[in-house]
């Protein structure tokens, strides 16, 4: 498996280093063939608690970046390649998050994927995922992260439209059968929205983060 980094010059903030001490963290992760500007727009619209991070994927895609190949090149390939994006982002949260009160995930389509395998990793180190337009990927993972995963539950908004033609119907089905034993779910679907997001699921996202960061919760 090769090893990947993330470029700490990439990644966008929305608040200076000073400013994070003390402050929850909002991890923005980007599509395949996108970049970390693409989440950042949505910045003004989430909620001003935490300090957002939109983070640049490590794999060059052409015309964006890519966190794996895709599950049409191969199963094993993007397992291993979303394994060795999940060690790069871990790598990069030990740089950066030293002084966060807690760190919450948001993606959309293939960031989604990686946030959901991040959880799986490491579940006791995410307060919530925002999962947009993504899916998990196939298969059980080394030690017993999806066994932790299912005895904590964390909570995880899962939005997805009805138009959406992008994520094949088997990832789909695959993750509506996943999630419900692997989260606290709040799963959302939005008629007529194709692979995107729309405005009605922007605000049900900032409540949801909302609540997430909210003091006691």
């Amino acid at each position: 498996m090769t090893r990947v980094q993330i470029d700490d010059e990439a990644v966008l903030w929305s608040a200076s280093e000073a400013d994070r001490e003390g402050r929850p963290l909002l991890v923005l992760l980007h599509g395949y063939n996108s970049n970390e500007g693409d989440l950042f727009g949505l910045s003004p619209y989430l909620p001003l608690e935490p300090v957002v991070a939109s983070v640049r994927a490590p794999i060059d895609a052409g015309y964006g970046y890519a966190w794996f190949p895709l599950l049409a090149q191969g199963v094993d390939e993007a397992v291993e390649g979303a394994d060795a994006a999940v060690d790069a982002l871990l790598d990069w949260l030990d740089r950066v998050a030293a002084g966060v009160t807690s760190v919450g995930l948001l993606g959309f389509s293939q960031g989604g994927a990686i946030s959901l395998e991040l959880l799986r990793r490491t579940p006791e180190r995410f307060a919530y995922v925002v999962n947009l337009a993504g899916f998990v990927l196939p298969g059980e993972r080394a030690g017993d992260g999806d066994e932790r995963l299912a005895d904590a539950l964390p909570p995880v908004f899962w939005g997805r439209g009805t138009a959406d033609q992008v994520i094949p119907d088997a990832s789909v089905e695959r993750t509506r059968a996943w999630l419900p034993s692997h989260s606290t779910l709040d799963e959302r679907i939005y008629e007529g929205v194709a692979h995107s997001v729309s405005e009605r699921e922007l605000a049900d996202v900032a409540a949801f983060v909302r609540t997430q960061v909210a003091p006691g919760a």
